[in-house]
């Protein structure tokens, strides 16, 4: 996969009012979506509006989050788009976000539209077990999150850092709340991530380099989305993928409008269109993502997106007190747990 970056440089240099020396309105938009969805939309949504020149700034979730927050009193963004509900959820209970009903709301469900119209869902994001084709034989294929730590890949697993990915956090609060639900504690919780921690050789700083580490062979297993092995599949990266057996962490990936956003009308025009139903088509046939909308017939989709909906089994658990709890908890894991984890078990 390509450096998921853009030059600092030349997004700085962009006219943040008015209109840029060319006469179009720059429209800034941060994303973890990476480049082989934001090229696609920005050549797609300039086409529709080509008094918009769309730029984005592709960096995880929780560093839009921190960024967003940083420029409260001065926002340079005009859109956050993708991230997990969870951290929407922060930044909406910090006034971070706009007020923005699109035409294409009532075809989300309820559950993935946030109280006051702050932020709503665009796609399903997967978390799945992936390992190295070529190192790992297909009877040891992990089948389950607990094979994370199993003993034969002890040292052997490498993990996006979970402070920076909210794909991480997620899994982690899904560990967690699944842990209270079950046993009336958190302990079980702690135990699993500490087991995991002790089977992992290292937290590694974004996904780029999670993949090629993966594909060296520096490390043969992890969990990550599904959208991105799917990508690195397409592109000849010898990486497969597993649905966990217990069920997946299904997150709602979300859009909103930034709140004092330099360019609100630009920034309007891309919520609408990123919802869109072409564009959401769009994005399942060329990058891999999965529509949240409810209305798409299901033979409008790909046969993949069709075939992952027929398999994945979404995970029951207490969303709404793993994104409650999320940062609490992922503070005391960076604490306590990260690098002193419990002896490694299982088979």
């Amino acid at each position: 996969m390509k450096p998921r970056a853009l030059l600092l440089t030349s997004l700085l240099s962009l006219p943040l009012a008015g209109c840029g020396g060319n006469g179009r309105t720059p429209l800034l938009v941060y994303t973890p979506h990476g480049r082989d969805l934001m090229l696609l939309f920005e050549a797609e949504f300039e086409r529709a509006n080509p008094s918009i020149d769309l730029r984005f700034l592709d960096m995880g979730s929780q560093e839009v989050y921190d960024r967003v927050r940083s420029e409260q009193a001065n926002p340079q963004g005009d859109v956050w788009f993708g991230g997990p509900d969870a951290i929407f959820a922060r930044a909406a209970a910090e006034g971070l976000l706009a007020p923005y009903r699109p035409s294409w709301a009532d075809a989300i469900p309820k559950a993935s539209q946030a109280e006051g119209d702050l932020y709503f869902g665009t796609f399903r994001t997967l978390p799945v077990l992936v390992y190295q084709e070529k190192l790992v034989p297909a009877d040891q294929v992990p089948a389950d999150w607990d094979d994370l730590f199993a003993e034969r890949f002890r040292g052997r697993v490498l993990i996006r850092d979970p402070i920076a990915s909210g794909v991480m956090r997620t899994l982690f609060s899904y560990q967690l709340a699944r842990s209270l639900e079950t046993t009336g504690g958190l302990d079980a919780g702690w135990t699993w991530l500490g087991r995991l921690d002790a089977a992992t050789k290292e937290y590694v700083a974004n996904p780029a380099l999670l993949f090629e580490k993966l594909v060296r062979g520096e490390g043969v297993v992890t969990a990550w989305e599904l959208t991105d092995i799917l990508l690195q599949r397409a592109q000849g990266s010898p990486l497969g993928y597993r649905f966990a057996a217990s069920g997946t962490p299904v997150i709602d990936d979300s859009i909103a409008l930034i709140e004092g956003a330099p360019h609100r009308a630009a920034a309007v025009a891309f919520v609408e269109f990123a919802g869109s139903a072409d564009a959401l088509r769009l994005a399942a046939e060329r990058a891999f993502r999965i529509p949240a909308r409810t209305d798409l017939p299901p033979e409008t989709l790909p046969d993949w997106a069709r075939d992952v909906l027929a398999r994945m089994v979404p995970a029951d658990y207490d969303e709404g007190l793993a994104a409650s709890k999320a940062q609490e908890w992922m503070g005391q894991w960076d604490r306590t747990v990260r690098g002193r984890g419990a002896p490694a078990g299982g088979g």
